[in-house]
Parts: C-alpha cells; sequence; structure tokens
C-alpha cells in the first residue's frame, strides 16, 4: 500500500519537468490559435484603391461622351472597374479657362495619384499646380513647343501622355479640298499665331499649295474680336474655301465662322469632328479617341511604378475623315464619290 501511494504521489506532482513541458506546448497551440484567427482578419484587410484625376475645359461629360467612353474603355481593357479597383475624380471648367486652376487644385488637396488633362489649356494648369503628381496628357498638339516635355523621347518632367502633332494632316486637308471644290484656286486659313502647333501646320500648307498651284492666305485670329475683320477679308478676296486649324479661340467662334460659311456658301474643312458635327463640310484629322484609350496605358504604367519622365510622348496612329452632306447641299455642293468612299463617317 505504502508504495502505490508514492507512485501515485509522483504522477500528481505538478512542480515535476513533465509538467512544465505541458505548459509549454499549451502556450505554443495557444499561440498558433491566435495567430491563426489573426491572420485571415490581416488578409481581408481593403487594399488602397488608386484614385486618379481627369481635368478637362469641357462643359460637362455629355459634351464628348465618345471620349470618355474610350478613356473608360482602355481601363476596362486593362482590367480596371471604375468604382472598384479605380476611382476617378472627374473634374470640368465649363468651358471657363479661369476654373481649371481651382479645379486642379483640389484634385491635387485629394492627392490623387495621376491627373490625366483634356487638352493642353488642363495640362499647362496642372502643370503650374504640381511638379510631383504625373500628369498624362490625352492629345496636344506641340508638347515640346509648349513646354511640357523636354522631348518626345524622354519628357524629363512629371507630364507625358499623347500628341496630336502630325503637320501633314494640314496638307491633306488642302488636297481634300482641291478633290472636292472645283476650280479650287484661293484658299483662306483661321489660324491662331500663339499656337506653336499652327505654325508647323500653316508650313505644311504652303508647300501643299505651291504643289497644287493654289493661292494661300493666312488671317491670324488672337480672340474673337478678329472673327469680323477676317470675314470681311475673305469676303473680300473670294476664297473658295476656309481652312479652319482649331484652338481654344476658333473653337469657341465656331457658331459664328459656321453661320458665315453658310451664308456665304464657303466650303469649311477643319482638324477636329466638332466643327462637321455643328454644321461645316468636312474633318480630317487625328482620331482623338483612339489617343483617350490609348492614355488609360500610361495611368496604368505610372500605377505599376512607371515614371512619366522616362515614358515616350506618343503620337497618332489613326486618322479619320468625316464628311457633312447636309452642309454640301446648304452650300450647293457635290462631294465626288471617290473622296465620299473615303469618309470614316457620313453626317446625311
Amino acid at each position: 500500500m505504502t508504495e502505490v501511494r508514492s507512485q501515485r504521489s509522483v504522477v500528481s506532482d505538478t512542480s515535476g519537468p513533465l509538467s512544465v513541458v505541458r505548459k509549454r506546448i499549451l502556450c505554443l497551440a495557444l499561440s498558433a490559435m491566435l495567430f491563426a484567427l489573426c491572420f485571415p482578419a490581416h488578409a481581408q484587410q481593403p487594399t488602397k484603391i488608386p484614385r486618379i484625376g481627369y481635368l478637362a475645359l469641357a462643359a460637362r461629360p455629355s459634351t464628348n461622351p465618345l471620349r470618355l467612353d474610350a478613356f473608360r474603355q482602355g481601363l476596362r481593357q486593362l482590367g480596371y472597374v471604375e468604382g472598384k479597383s479605380i476611382v476617378i475624380e472627374w473634374r470640368y471648367a465649363e468651358g471657363k479657362l479661369d476654373r481649371l486652376s481651382e479645379l486642379v487644385a483640389e484634385l491635387v488637396r485629394l492627392k490623387v495619384e495621376v491627373i490625366v488633362t483634356a487638352g493642353p489649356a488642363p495640362t499647362r494648369a496642372a502643370k503650374g499646380a504640381t511638379a510631383t503628381i504625373p500628369i498624362v496628357m490625352t492629345q496636344d498638339p506641340d508638347p515640346v513647343g509648349n513646354g511640357f516635355v523636354a522631348s518626345l523621347a524622354r519628357p524629363g518632367r512629371n507630364i507625358t501622355g499623347l500628341s496630336t502633332h502630325a503637320p501633314e494632316i494640314s496638307a491633306k486637308q488642302l488636297e481634300l479640298l482641291r478633290e472636292t471644290v472645283p476650280k479650287l484656286s484661293r484658299v483662306t486659313v483661321f489660324g491662331t499665331s500663339t499656337i506653336p502647333g499652327h505654325a508647323l501646320s500653316l508650313r505644311e500648307i504652303g508647300l501643299a499649295a505651291g504643289t497644287l498651284n493654289i493661292q494661300l492666305e493666312y488671317l491670324d485670329v488672337l480672340g474673337p474680336k478678329d472673327i469680323e475683320t477676317a470675314f470681311r477679308t475673305v469676303s473680300k478676296e473670294h476664297a473658295d474655301a476656309l481652312i479652319v486649324l482649331g484652338g481654344s479661340v476658333l473653337n469657341s467662334q465656331r457658331t459664328r465662322i459656321l453661320e458665315f460659311a453658310v451664308k456665304s456658301r464657303l466650303p469649311v474643312i477643319s482638324t477636329g469632328r466638332a466643327m462637321v458635327e455643328a454644321g461645316g463640310l468636312m474633318s480630317y484629322g487625328v482620331n482623338v479617341t483612339d489617343l483617350d484609350r490609348r492614355a488609360a496605358t500610361y495611368v496604368d504604367k505610372i500605377l505599376k511604378g512607371a515614371k512619366p519622365a522616362e515614358l515616350p510622348v506618343e503620337q497618332p496612329t489613326k486618322f479619320e475623315l468625316v464628311i457633312n452632306l447636309k452642309t454640301a447641299k446648304q452650300i450647293g455642293l457635290t462631294i465626288p464619290p471617290n473622296v465620299l468612299a473615303r469618309a470614316d463617317r457620313v453626317i446625311k
């Protein structure tokens, strides 16, 4: 009996080596359980959703839904879902240049990862507001001349993106007028000398005019007050057609230009389709919706760590011809079948 009690005493002893081992095992087990419980909670922590700003001079998104849809499509093709995997802060200046600085300041305060700019004016405003936040241009006629980048190959700053620079477009416009307007001999060009890209375009038009034996006249429209003077000159010189190079000044006078053109039965060709949709005869230029789609690629690269200074500015690869047959009828002009067949879009 005494020996049995002694064995029980040994087993029930809580201060021996065996008890210490059990305590250690229990502690390890509890630690493992706590780690297992904590790990899923840590793994499910939401990741930061990239936030980008989109700055435009336009009055509202509906003014050019094709461009916005193209940008969104580009993001979707890269796997982004707006509102879920990426947030876009849309800012529109309602056509007022002085509002751009205020809007871009909002985007800077929000600390967006990227600012996308829809044209030279928004790009200039963004450039003045930040030297650190990456800026992606959806289009610019002359990024180097405008001082946005050091060169197309190596931008060198916080700005990169896409250029509409293709001066040969203007020569092609003159060729299209020659094919469309019978006995074309005198053409007037509306431009703005303060826009660097216009000088390049005018040089190309001049070379083409010499080859086609067409007399060319350039009228510098620096502001709305110059429009009436330009109209009087066109009427006095009996121009056969008008080329409008574009830019914020001329775009803002679009309605007045087109009213004068229809009244004067004057064919108008421009670079952007907006002029044709408003009543111009033809446009030949860069397919800007393609540039908006491609801008999404720059956003993706920057979000993944690429530096804007090292991303080359890309030039246009797609062009389009748009013809307004309603306007052709108004001014008494018949579009030749060979020109009509080349149109990417016909407004009837």
